[in-house]
């Protein structure tokens, strides 16, 4: 790969992690803070609008480079300061403009590909969820811990709080559906057998009086 090729490549990289945080904050609002549930489908329009945004931001990049460009074109005297170009800056910018509208145009075929975009939803997810789960560990670690041991309760306990909200609350109420699920089934298993234990009772007691009365 050249350096043009390169240098589009590596903004890709960035613009996609840029969106790649944008689904992940809001996979986090949605359906943790918000209680709501993942739908692919929402999510893969918000990291679509994400990249589309990151797009624009290129091209007007691009646009910004190439009217400095033009500016800087036939100038020969001293720069007065770190964006003040001259001539011989031309064809960096010219290289940096064709940069920026590689990475956007990179970025909007990205967002008319659907692997591409359950990708990065996915990867959101998993961000997401490690987010949660980290946070989780921070409280557990400090549940048993009395105030007066730990020098830093007050500062971190907006942190703690924060944790405390930070919960998979789908996966929780799932579990509990699934473990009163199984209680009533093991309740009804009683229920059969001691049904069929009442009934061999009952059979054994009928079975022994006749066997009295024919005596």
């Amino acid at each position: 790969m050249g350096r043009t090729a390169d240098a589009i490549a590596e903004g890709v990289a960035i613009a996609t992690a840029a969106a790649r945080l944008t689904v992940r904050n809001q996979i986090l609002v949605g359906t943790i803070a918000g209680g709501g549930t993942f739908e692919l489908d929402q999510y893969r329009e918000v990291a679509r609008s994400a990249l589309l945004a990151m797009a624009r931001e290129s091209d007007e990049a691009a646009e910004n480079l190439a009217t400095l460009r033009k500016r800087a074109k036939g100038r020969h005297s001293d720069p007065h300061g770190t964006h003040d170009y001259r001539d011989r800056d031309v064809r960096n910018l010219r290289r940096r403009a064709k940069q920026s509208t590689g990475v956007a145009e990179r970025l909007r075929k990205m967002t008319e590909d659907p692997e591409a975009l359950d990708e990065l939803v996915e990867e959101a997810r998993s961000a997401a969820w490690a987010d949660v789960r980290g946070n989780l560990d921070r409280r557990l670690r400090v549940e048993g811990m009395r105030p007066d041991q730990d020098p830093d309760y007050d500062r971190m306990r907006e942190a703690r709080m924060q944790a405390l909200k930070l919960v998979d609350l789908q996966a929780l109420s799932s579990e509990q559906r699934a473990r009163r699920k199984r209680e009533k089934a093991a309740e009804k298993a009683s229920e059969k057998l001691s049904e069929r234990t009442a009934g061999k009772s009952g059979r054994g007691a009928r079975c022994e009086a006749r066997q009295a009365g024919g005596s």
